[in-house]
């Protein structure tokens, strides 16, 4: 299941930085984070998205705490 969400981050370094960080978070099959757009396009099984997308935003705060990802 691949889902976009609002990614606010302050700079191009912090989202290559929080992409890097979320593509190895377990269960996460793909992640782009565009700082342009202020995206984040998340891929991971249907049946464990919303346990994925817990982690992966515990993830974003303990490597960019000023990183907000919301739908």
């Amino acid at each position: 299941m691949k889902k976009k969400f609002n990614c606010e981050v302050d700079c191009a370094a912090c989202a290559a930085k929080l992409e890097a960080a979320i593509q190895k978070v377990d269960g996460v099959e793909d992640a782009k984070v565009n700082f342009l757009t202020r995206k984040l396009t998340l891929t991971a099984a249907e049946e464990h998205f919303d346990a994925v997308l817990a982690a992966v935003k515990k993830t974003a705060k303990r490597v960019e705490p000023d990183a907000v990802i919301s739908l």
